[in-house]
């Protein structure tokens, strides 16, 4: 990975106007259903998993931790493959096709395990697509308007995520539809998902480059293996999301408005993530991601200690503000270091970084809740999120410096 140049203020704002390319709205459309989905599930995955099938936070935590670590060296393969293939689509559809067919049969799960198995499936699905994907939008989009771009995408995310789980809530309290069916439904938007995928998203073929051994071969450069560094030391600091959802029914939160409330948080994500995406693209990226992982850190203390529904419904709304300053901002700014002929490994990177720490996140999160309590986990991540935004303002100066050349 090598580093890039950032174009001009006014250039940005040229480019900032433009509507965004064809390929980039019809990949958000594709992530908007998958994230319909997957999201009808989500919210009500930690009550089945712990009501139904009797699993413990430990357990919850490997769950997790094996799905993420798993989907993680795929995603170093899948980018290096992506840069040597004439199209990168077929990984995408074969990615999207795996976790579309694994998902909803967790429907049939009668044991923890049974979800292991095929959250694994799942995350073998996200694995392939996940950095041919980002790759391919990195590749459509302009210079100027990388940020907006992948804010975009982050917005489609996160706008499934929002009716994903108010379908889920509609479906049990006013169709009275049990949890198993729940999760059967989900399988409609993730068919409809692969119909958008194929029918709307072009590519143009271009020549085939080296071998991917030689490509994974290749190493970052020393200040992006800093950002890395710094990157997967936040990624031990994020608790698995089900944890989020747990921490929310310890604050009191009823089962029944759990869907509601992760919902809100995918409204405030949805809502903010494209224009902080392009704010990125204009005050620069390290300096927004170094102020949103603060704020992780701050709503982390105060997970750490809510005690009434209130506390849960603020706290999650802070929180998506922090994630759609930093998600696409995040994307963004390895694109930025990485040429056009290798930004698929260096997606891949980005991604073997986060799911290799992704494991032990998750499973000492789930850990720490068992064996000490809810306030020691949420407080030590806190700790690791302001650790790891110390470490990647040290470099902000340098990046700033790099990227203006």
């Amino acid at each position: 990975m090598t580093q890039g140049a950032q174009p001009d203020g006014s250039s940005v704002a040229r480019v900032a106007s433009a509507r965004l390319p064809r390929t980039v709205i019809a990949l958000g459309a594709v992530s908007f259903l998958t994230d319909v989905s997957s999201e009808m599930i989500y919210p009500i995955l930690p009550a089945f998993l712990v009501g139904t099938l009797g699993a413990t936070p430990a357990m919850i935590g490997l769950i997790e931790g094996v799905a993420e670590a798993t989907s993680a060296f795929l995603k170093l393969a899948s980018g290096a493959l992506a840069d040597r293939m004439p199209r990168k689509k077929p990984l995408i559809l074969l990615g999207y096709s795996l976790a579309s067919i694994a998902r909803p049969l967790v429907a049939l799960a009668q044991a923890p395990w049974h979800v292991l198995s095929l959250r694994f499936v799942d995350r073998i699905g996200k694995g392939l697509r996940t950095s041919p994907r980002d790759a391919l939008i990195a590749d459509s989009a302009s210079d100027g308007d990388r940020g907006r771009a992948f804010g975009f995408h982050r917005a489609m995310d996160h706008a499934g995520a929002l009716v994903g789980p108010l379908i889920a809530f509609l479906c049990i309290a006013g169709l009275g539809l049990g949890t198993r069916s729940v999760i059967a439904l989900a399988a409609i938007p993730a068919a409809l998902a692969l119909v958008v995928l194929i029918a709307f998203v072009r590519e143009t073929a271009r020549p085939v480059v080296p071998a991917p051994v030689a490509l994974l071969r290749a190493r970052p450069s020393p200040l992006v293996l800093g950002v890395l560094g710094a990157i997967g030391l936040f990624t031990l600091a994020r608790a698995s999301d089900l944890f989020l959802l747990l921490a929310a029914r310890a604050a009191g939160v009823a089962e029944l408005h759990l869907p509601l409330l992760w919902a809100l948080l995918h409204l405030v994500r949805s809502s903010l993530a494209t224009p902080l995406g392009g704010l990125s693209d204009r005050v620069g990226r390290p300096r927004l991601i170094v102020l949103g992982w603060l704020v992780h850190a701050g709503v982390f203390v105060g997970l750490a200690f809510a005690s009434a529904p209130i506390h849960a419904w603020a706290l999650f709304t802070v929180y998506g503000v922090h994630a759609a300053a930093t998600d696409g901002a995040q994307q963004a700014l390895v694109a930025d270091l990485a040429p056009r002929d290798a930004r698929g490994r260096a997606f891949g990177w980005l991604h073997l970084v986060v799911g290799l720490a992704a494991f032990p996140a998750a499973a000492g999160f789930g850990a720490l809740w068992e064996h000490h309590s809810r306030a020691t986990a949420f407080l030590v991540a806190a700790a690791l999120a302001a650790f790891a935004a110390l470490l990647l303002a040290a470099l902000s100066r340098r990046l700033e410096r790099t990227l203006l050349t």
